[in-house]
């Protein structure tokens, strides 16, 4: 037996909303809000963003355009679209191969020269001794020095074959003298190289030296660990991330070296000596040819960052992994 106010199976009697009961009125959205602070906070780094994109990107892109064109300032009329065959160009270029080879050799030279160097030097600043920040401001100033400054101090006073210091020194024992620029050209820029980075170097390990405690370094030599064992236990793994900025910052910078390249040797005997952006200005400034010069620099600074980028993962993974131990 049914009655007349049966409701359906599954439902409840319909219940009148009181005012009470109704949802009050949403204000602006979370999402909204926190959008609108992001563009605050982002709105005063505008300008230094524009001029970037001005300065960097704009001119990058012009030359990927002219890397896609035949274009020789000596003869203008001839300009033509021809896609991708200046990049081929260079590829089979055999002088393009000994450029990059020679910056390698530049940088890889340079940077573990450097680096041992200023590792060296920054244990040796690390300890106190009479006089050391007189010392210490004496071995940084080759980094303050200009790099034009620096390459006619070393190719003039230094390496000269007839006045050169060098020279005078290896004189004193018999041997006779040697035009270093001209029979060894890759040693004497790599030479200089090293003089002006190795300050570098020293300040970024002297500072993860000094971020050290001296308690872990004090209960270590309570333990019966020699000075050997504790810089390679110890020591060596704190300057893990030290030494990966330095190789990182070092190679960035002296991989695009110029100066002492165009006036040490002027990239001979022949191309010898040349690297990367020495050929590049020889292309575009000596040759004209725009198209290949600008193919060269795309496909230098697409090697760089790739390069840039792998050495800023490693650095950021000891970081993290330093974080959570």
């Amino acid at each position: 037996m049914t009655t007349a106010t049966d409701t359906p199976v599954g439902r409840g009697p319909d219940v009148p909303r009181t005012p009470s009961a109704q949802k009050p009125r949403e204000g602006p959205r979370d999402g909204e809000h926190s959008k609108a602070e992001a563009w605050r906070r982002r709105l005063p780094l505008m300008p230094a963003f524009l001029f970037v994109v001005i300065c960097t990107q704009i001119p990058f892109l012009l030359t990927i355009w002219y890397s896609l064109r035949s274009r020789n300032l000596l003869r203008p009329e001839g300009e033509q679209f021809v896609g991708l065959r200046n990049y081929l160009d260079i590829f089979v270029d055999s002088t393009f191969r000994t450029a990059a080879l020679n910056s390698i050799l530049f940088t890889l030279g340079c940077v573990v020269v450097s680096l041992l160097l200023g590792l060296g030097l920054a244990l040796l600043l690390d300890r106190k001794f009479f006089g050391r920040g007189f010392i210490r401001t004496l071995l940084i100033t080759p980094f303050l020095i200009m790099p034009v400054a620096g390459a006619m101090l070393w190719s003039i006073s230094m390496f000269d074959p007839t006045y050169g210091l060098v020279n005078w020194l290896i004189g004193t024992v018999g041997i006779s003298p040697v035009d270093w620029t001209s029979q060894f050209p890759m040693v004497s820029i790599i030479i200089a190289l090293v003089w002006q980075w190795t300050p570098f170097m020293m300040l970024l390990l002297l500072a993860g030296l000094q971020s050290q405690t001296g308690d872990v370094l004090e209960a270590a030599s309570m333990d019966g660990a020699g000075p050997g064992k504790t810089f390679v236990h110890i020591t060596l793994p704190h300057l893990r991330f030290y030494l990966e900025l330095s190789v990182l910052l070092g190679a960035i910078y002296v991989v695009n070296t110029f100066d002492q390249i165009y006036l040490m040797t002027a990239g001979g005997p022949g191309t010898a000596s040349a690297n990367l952006p020495f050929y590049i200005y020889q292309r575009a400034f000596l040759g004209f040819d725009i198209g290949q010069s600008a193919a060269m620099g795309v496909v230098t600074v697409i090697a760089t960052i790739v390069i840039a980028t792998f050495a800023l993962r490693l650095i950021f993974t000891s970081i993290n992994s330093k974080e959570q131990s």
